[in-house]
């Protein structure tokens, strides 16, 4: 063999392995990025720490169990907060239409119970029952145990599915009479074209003020996995949600809505390999009128936004694919504010009972 084969056939092997070392790179690249292991402390490697040193620096001390009267009645309450069955959402002539049940004698929460009707709506509006207590005096949803001297039913005037109409406020009307029959009460209906007036105008004010915002977050270069998503979220406190690609900033305060809302594509987070799934978009959502103004989700939202996108590798664009800068979102928190004085003004305020049951 000549030297000039020998040395086209060292050229040709170069060339080869670059071409294959080229390839292996760029796929590698292209690959989505992954979820990174954290670091767990082990007992060998956990630093110990010094009682004197926790307690100068503001350390709670530890408590140790014992059978304190006070501390005792303290266990008592928090353990009866916590067994105790969260209170539905009452009625209120502000958002209901409502009809009074008169009765004769009392009647026992499980009569009332046994009395309700199979579906608690009529058409696409919420219908609800509160009995009077004999014993505190105050309206609830009828409990067994308990007994009631009058009773109120209610259907909700107005919620993200429009107004009540009048084939929704006689279905209301049957429910309640059915109801009143089987306690041996007697109804008294609000007239049905007041209602109805009273909905419609309920509606328009909530059409005019709901407000559902978004940001999309899309990658710059390479792809992400959906753990890479998930473990990124979670660092800034995102749980896990219901439906897989969903994650939930939960709120501050119990039985409250979560103040924001992440998600992406569901498929990938289902798929059986969930780690070469590709990923270049997420999702940011704040329901306003759902999150109490005290949470400050807007403020939340924008930081929680910037910090994904630049721990990410990503750019926050609006539905249209414009980039938003911070200016553009301090615009939109000024409109909030706004929005949340008049919500205020109308005793709807954002993550109240009432706005939340008519923003929903």
């Amino acid at each position: 063999m000549s030297t000039l084969q020998i040395s086209l056939a060292v050229v040709g092997g170069l060339v080869l392995a670059g071409v294959v070392a080229h390839s292996a790179w760029s796929s590698r690249r292209n690959l989505p990025k992954r979820a990174t292991p954290e670091a767990v402390p082990t007992p060998e490697t956990a630093m110990p720490v010094d009682r004197s040193t926790a307690e100068a620096e503001g350390e709670p001390e530890r408590l140790e169990p014992s059978f304190d009267a006070d501390s005792g009645l303290a266990s008592l309450s928090s353990l009866t907060r916590l067994t105790t069955p969260e209170r539905k959402p009452g009625l209120d002539i502000l958002i209901d239409a409502m009809a009074a049940v008169a009765l004769d004698g009392v009647v026992s929460g499980e009569a009332a119970l046994a009395a309700m009707p199979s579906t608690r709506r009529a058409g696409s509006k919420p219908f609800g029952v509160e009995g009077l207590s004999v014993i505190t005096g105050e309206w609830e949803f009828p409990t067994a145990g308990h007994r009631y001297s009058a009773f109120q039913c209610g259907v909700q005037l107005a919620n993200r599915t429009g107004a009540l109409n009048q084939i929704e406020y006689s279905e209301f009307v049957m429910k309640a009479q059915a109801f009143a029959d089987a306690v041996g009460g007697e109804p008294e209906f609000p007239e049905m074209l007041d209602e109805v007036a009273r909905a419609r105008e309920l509606d328009q004010f909530a059409s005019a003020h709901d407000a559902q915002l978004s940001f999309t977050l899309r990658a710059v270069n390479t792809a992400w996995s959906p753990g890479y998503v998930q473990q990124s979220a979670a660092r800034l406190g995102f749980v896990a949600g219901s439906i897989p690609g969903r994650m939930v900033l939960p709120a501050s305060q119990q039985g409250h809505a979560p103040i924001l809302g992440l998600a992406f594509d569901t498929q990938a987070a289902m798929a059986e390999d969930p780690e070469q799934t590709a990923l270049r978009e997420l999702t940011l959502s704040l329901d306003v009128p759902q999150v109490l103004r005290s949470e400050q989700p807007f403020a939340r939202m924008c930081e929680a936004a910037l910090a994904l996108a630049a721990n990410m590798d990503g750019v926050i664009i609006d539905d249209n694919g414009n980039l938003i800068r911070p200016e553009a979102m301090e615009v939109i928190h000024a409109d909030l504010e706004q929005l949340y004085d008049t919500l205020d003004s109308r005793d709807l305020s954002a993550g109240s009972v009432l706005g939340r049951r008519l923003f929903s």
